[in-house]
């Protein structure tokens, strides 16, 4: 991160001790600090040189805002939200649903004011998109309820984009985009090269595309894609449920973090006027198996938004969907049948907020319909064996992920070779395993030969819930499939 970009983290960050006291945790913070910032950038974008955001109409701008004061100006910021939550444009989709979380009108006063104080159009999008990044980032880390669950490392979101090599002219989806990570590292890779003023049009303008089923994720993404320079009057984020219908476009790559729970459930008010929540099972004749196990369906359903000549994708799953029996293996079989399934990268424990997540990087070409299956060789890189990483002492670095990278060797996979934690396995091999399981080591465990490796006891405890909680989810998923085909 540049020292601007640093100073401005700082800086901004720092406005949350003004509201600690006012009850708002990190993610309320950052969601009203948007609200404001969008604001206070659209007033400056309505001036030469007259950026991309649409005006805002008198009475419902920044000047609004800040001609009024104490009490008054709360209620004027709640006007403001209320009027721009109703709009159809980009402006809408940051607003939806928007509430203010404000109490003591001083306080709202002072931030404000400190966000007014800055002139956000000096700064170029690199500087004022590495800033709000670093936010989303510090409230991932910090606030226990923040966006963690939909933040995927940095390292490992640009070790991934780097493979995956998107090029100028192509289409990028991420159907579960959350913060925005993957867009936004593609979006960073493509317009590193020399981009004629066409092709960086397209880039901005109809390259990114983003879906997001929680509104208050939705516009921390949309925020950041626009402080970068991604988006117009279009919003490239839509909110909604990407599993809900079939799609009605198809992209050149899709790369994609989907949600770690288990399985798809909706809030039902019963009977006596309770709530409860019911496991939902996802019914599309596009998919190869009904199943409520969440990360199942996202795969079926990123299979189905690919180009069946251009479509690549790289998922990151978590270990179930390798080995779960009943649809997972019928999905497993039809992936590898129906796509190229050409590398899997097993990842490390440690590196997501979620404590003792087990989960890979799935990579695969969509291929036109074939009597032959399309997977001949599964290469499968294994960076879990031996390797722990922490949330603070031992990160993940973008060093770690260095030798995956020089393996996978993109754009020459025909010239890979095996190496000590890098193996290949034919169709052939992968096909007679039981369950077509893709669950695969076969290094060994130094912690099993030496007590003295033993990684920390939380990362252990962790792991042994992880392994329980997988075989109680293997379970409730093959009972919700009997019910699913025996009424």
């Amino acid at each position: 991160m540049s020292i601007h970009a640093t100073n401005l983290v700082t800086k901004l960050w720092n406005y949350c001790n003004i509201l600690r006291d006012d009850g708002l945790s990190y993610s309320d913070y950052v969601e009203q600090l948007t609200y404001l910032l969008f604001l206070k950038m659209a007033d400056e974008h309505s001036r030469p040189p007259f950026l991309h955001l649409a005006p805002i109409e008198t009475g419902y701008n920044w000047n609004s805002l800040m001609d009024k004061c104490d009490e008054a100006q709360l209620n004027q910021y709640e006007r403001i939200l209320r009027r721009l939550s109703q709009r159809t444009d980009l402006f809408g989709t940051i607003y939806k649903n928007a509430l203010s979380k404000f109490r003591d009108p001083a306080k709202f006063q002072r931030l404000a004011f400190e966000i007014g104080s800055i002139e956000w159009a000096k700064f170029d999008s690199d500087v004022k998109g590495e800033a709000y990044e670093g936010l989303l980032e510090r409230t991932a880390s910090d606030g226990k309820a923040g966006a963690g669950q939909y933040f995927t490392p940095r390292p490992l979101v640009d070790a991934i984009v780097d493979v995956m090599s998107p090029r100028t002219g192509e289409t990028i989806c991420d159907p579960a985009c959350g913060t925005g990570g993957f867009l936004l590292s593609a979006y960073r890779k493509i317009s590193s090269a020399g981009l004629t003023e066409g092709q960086r049009s397209h880039l901005v303008h109809e390259a990114i595309h983003g879906v997001e089923l929680v509104d208050s994720v939705a516009r921390l993404c949309l925020m950041n894609l626009v402080l970068h320079g991604v988006g117009g009057h279009i919003s490239p984020v839509v909110v909604g449920d990407s599993l809900a219908s079939k799609p009605t476009s198809v992209f050149d790559i899709v790369l994609a973090n989907p949600p770690f729970g288990k399985w798809s459930s909706m809030t039902v008010v019963n009977e006596t006027g309770g709530q409860q929540k019911e496991t939902l099972v996802i019914n599309r004749d596009d998919f190869w198996a009904t199943t409520s196990n969440k990360q199942l369906n996202f795969l079926q359903h990123i299979f189905t938004i690919l180009d069946d000549s251009t479509g690549r994708a790289a998922v990151i799953l978590p270990d179930n969907v390798l080995f779960e029996g009943g649809s997972g293996e019928a999905i497993r079989r039809e992936l590898l049948k129906q796509a190229d399934v050409h590398t899997l990268l097993r990842l490390p424990t440690g590196i997501f907020y979620a404590q003792g997540v087990k989960a890979n990087v799935l990579f695969f070409d969509r291929k036109p319909a074939s009597d032959k299956p399309a997977t001949e060789k599964l290469w499968v890189y294994d960076l879990r064996t031996n390797q722990h990483f922490t949330l603070k002492q031992k990160t993940l670095k973008r060093t770690d992920l260095d030798h995956f990278v020089a393996c996978y060797k993109a754009g020459h996979r025909s010239e890979r070779h095996e190496s000590e934690r890098f193996r290949c396995f034919t169709y052939e091999e992968v096909s007679r395993r039981e369950k077509m399981n893709l669950d695969i080591f076969w290094l060994k465990d130094d912690s099993f030969e030496d007590s003295n490796n033993l990684p920390p006891p939380a990362i252990i405890a962790a792991d042994i819930a992880d392994d329980l909680q997988a075989a109680l989810d293997q379970f409730s998923g093959i009972a919700t499939d009997l019910k699913v085909l025996v009424p």
